[in-house]
């Protein structure tokens, strides 16, 4: 029998892995040597960094998503349906009553979302296409008050996006011409902008935004939450409130329950995986993405954040071709990459090597913007 590979999640690292598969195994239509099937619950994957855009009219729904039917080339195989089950001790999974056993299991599920405080209700959750959508059919209605941008707890993917929110935000109020009568605030738990970066980058962003007036609250804890009204806690152990009249939000990020119940969390509460290989504590089953908990630097934790979960891809995909052909794994995950923080026609980019807190951001330019809208296109193109 050929052999098979599980891809549970058809996200962007579930993509990329079972893309990844097909070309290093060396799959051709008709001439498949190993099979790939990918479990998604959806008919259509979402590429979340255009989200941003979206908050601010830039993207509509539909140019957000791929179509999961075009990714069946290959030996690829796309499963639908909710999985019920995974036993990671056997390779086994069950999606719509159905056992599907494999030789390899990659899992790339990412985050669950949960609305905390009831936000929901009071703003909107950027980090949804329909939330997107939502506030920006809101802000196009806005003619004056208070913005707010909330980070409701940590850790959240794709760190810079609240950043990004605030910025592109300004940039759509300006060019409406109601900027003066405008307040926009974002409210973070963290102690800096991208704390996961070195204090001379969060101090660049930091002074972007205030070229910007955008205010900036760190260390502010939401608690509570209301209409119109918002409490933080601080560190001084006084809680402030805040007022709004268009709220945007993060939502709480933890592992899915389906990861939880196969005992594959550890103490993180994200799954935990070898810093180079990403195999799990399982034989042949590894895990990428927004899903797992990797330590790099001084103490810290990889931010999550699709250009990772890409380069997880390459090397899980590269080591298990090799393993298939009886031969050692050979490729090391090293957490390079780089986040674009777009701000409307210019954007800054922020790169390196984040085990070795080699970062550097470089200057805002158009330059930077096209980068972010080509990395997009080419995402597209090259997956569906």
């Amino acid at each position: 029998m050929k052999p098979t590979i599980l891809v549970l999640g058809g996200g962007i690292g579930g993509i990329s892995t079972a893309r990844e598969l097909s070309r290093k195994i060396g799959n051709e239509d008709g001439i498949n040597l190993a099979r790939i099937l990918v479990f998604e619950k959806e008919k259509s994957s979402l590429y979340a960094p255009s989200l941003t855009w979206m908050m601010v009219g830039k993207r509509e729904e539909k140019q957000v998503y791929g179509d999961l039917s075009d990714v069946e080339l290959g030996g690829i195989e796309v499963i639908h349906g909710e999985i019920q089950s995974i036993d990671p001790e056997n390779r086994a999974v069950i999606s719509n009553g159905t056992e599907y056993r494999g030789d390899y299991t990659v899992i790339s599920l990412g985050t669950k979302l949960t609305d905390i405080y009831n936000l929901s209700r009071y703003g909107h959750n950027f980090y949804t296409p329909a939330g997107a959508s939502s506030f920006y059919e809101d802000l196009q209605q806005f003619e004056g008050g208070e913005i707010a941008v909330v980070v409701s707890s940590l850790p959240h993917k794709s760190p810079v996006a609240p950043y990004e929110a605030a910025l592109l935000i300004d940039d759509f109020i300006r060019e409406k011409e109601i900027r003066q009568k405008t307040g926009i605030t974002l409210y973070t738990p963290e102690t800096g902008p991208m704390d996961f970066a070195s204090e001379e980058i969060s101090g660049k962003v930091r002074r972007l935004m205030e070229e910007k007036e955008i205010h900036y609250k760190p260390e502010h804890t939401l608690i509570t939450a209301e209409k119109n009204s918002l409490t933080f806690s601080r560190p001084e152990n006084k809680n402030v409130k805040a007022a709004f009249d268009l709220l945007a939000f993060t939502p709480k990020h933890t592992a899915p329950d389906l990861i939880r119940e196969a005992g594959l969390t550890g103490t993180s509460g994200w799954v935990e995986v070898d810093e180079q290989t990403l195999q799990t504590t399982h034989d042949n089953v590894f895990a990428i993405g927004d899903i797992i908990s990797l330590p790099v630097g001084d103490g810290k934790t990889l931010p999550k954040a699709g250009v990772f979960a890409q380069y997880q891809a390459d090397t899980v995909a590269h080591n298990i071709a090799r393993m298939l052909r009886g031969k050692q794994p050979n490729k090391m995950f090293e957490p390079k990459g780089s986040y674009i923080l777009d701000q409307g026609d210019k954007a800054s980019k922020v790169d390196g090597d984040f085990n070795a807190e080699e970062l550097k951001i470089k200057t805002s330019s158009m330059i930077r913007h096209w980068e972010k809208v080509l990395t997009e296109k080419a995402w597209f193109l090259k997956n569906f």
